[in-house]
């Protein structure tokens, strides 16, 4: 296993370990929990979201360079070991978003019209499913940083 290592300074010092894994699968996840629990209190937000970046170009360069910086920070720090599946679910979750974030420039009309017709049907399931799966990410990396620190 690869794991963390101290990032080593002039003179020979080093930083202590920072189990980069770990902490961004635990803020992932709890920004998830965060967002879906706001979906179930609020029903029709999320839609409301996608419409307002459906119709302003602005939002929709805003919020495809944060998610294309978000994403290259997640893939950038976490190595690729195949012996840990937190690292390779991890790089692959920010390769998804630098991916998503040149499909939210390049082709919003599509991709927005896609989530609208998709949350009109779905909208509570989706926000069970990002529940899910930020409660996952969190305790993932809660045992990670845990197991590997």
């Amino acid at each position: 296993m690869v794991g963390p290592r101290p990032w080593l300074l002039r003179g020979g010092n080093t930083l202590p370990v920072i189990d980069f894994t770990a902490w961004t699968a635990m803020l992932l996840g709890l920004f998830a929990v965060s967002a879906s629990i706001g979906a179930l209190r609020k029903p029709g937000v999320w839609q409301t979201l996608i419409k307002q970046v459906e119709a302003s170009p602005a939002l929709q360069m805003i919020s495809g360079v944060a998610e294309l910086a978000a994403g290259a920070a997640i893939y950038l720090v976490n190595p690729w070991d195949p012996s840990d599946l937190l690292t390779i679910a991890m790089r692959v979750i920010g390769g998804i978003m630098m991916l998503e974030a040149l499909v939210v420039v390049g082709f919003s009309d599509l991709y927005f019209h896609f989530w609208l017709r998709n949350l009109a049907a779905f909208q509570r399931g989706w926000a069970f499913v990002s529940l899910a799966a930020g409660l996952a990410l969190t305790v993932a990396g809660a045992f990670h940083l845990s197991t590997v620190s």
